[in-house]
């Protein structure tokens, strides 16, 4: 009978034991369940950035990899470089205003074409002649399989005249950098080499 108990205390005792371990196996199931749900919370919030709407309410708005948008910011950054480049009215302060924005996009050799056109009283001729200058950028292609990368901009000119309207082929190419982001520069591109590889009449319209 005493055996018997004995066996009995034993037997309990592995029980408890045996439980115990599964109840700490779960412990260690759940506690670890848990840092990794903290873990993910914490990640999918730190992919949300609120805005103050006006001081007065907050959106919601998400961030995204800047490694995806860096295309799209390459394009506008030369769109917006030939715009401000090629677009000129026969005012003296615009064309500065223009020419010194764009030159704050790229290096030294946007810079030296700007110095030949005006040695060559390009830019007086505007004025004098009371002429408007437009662009439309048709397309920019990008290379981004090599650094720096490949730019090729294809784009249209309108030279508006009292008399006629001039239209040309512009195709321009140059190399394009990784750069610090400011005020001046919001894309974090700088513009390297840039030259021009056509510009040619299409056609003349009689106004």
């Amino acid at each position: 009978m005493e055996f018997k108990s004995l066996k009995n205390i034993e037997s309990s005792f592995k029980q408890i034991r045996i439980f115990g371990i599964v109840f700490l196996c779960l412990c260690a199931v759940v506690a670890g369940y848990s840092v990794y749900s903290s873990y993910q919370f914490a990640e999918a919030q730190r992919q949300k950035i609120y805005v103050l709407d006006g001081g007065k309410s907050l959106m919601l708005a998400l961030s995204q990899d800047l490694s995806q948008n860096r295309p799209v910011e390459a394009r506008e950054h030369v769109k917006r470089f030939h715009e401000l480049f090629f677009t000129l009215s026969p005012d003296k302060s615009a064309i500065e205003s223009n020419i010194q924005r764009a030159l704050l996009l790229t290096d030294k050799s946007a810079f030296n074409y700007y110095k030949d056109l005006a040695e060559k009283g390009y830019y007086n001729r505007i004025i004098s002649g009371n002429i408007n200058q437009t662009i439309q950028v048709d397309s920019v292609n990008c290379n981004f399989d090599t650094y720096p990368y490949d730019i090729s901009v294809y784009a249209r000119m309108m030279i508006i005249r009292e008399s006629n309207i001039t239209e040309r082929s512009l195709v321009t190419h140059c190399k394009l950098l990784n750069s610090v982001r400011s005020d001046n520069n919001p894309h974090g591109f700088t513009i390297e080499g840039f030259e021009i590889k056509e510009n040619r009449d299409i056609r003349v319209l009689n106004r």
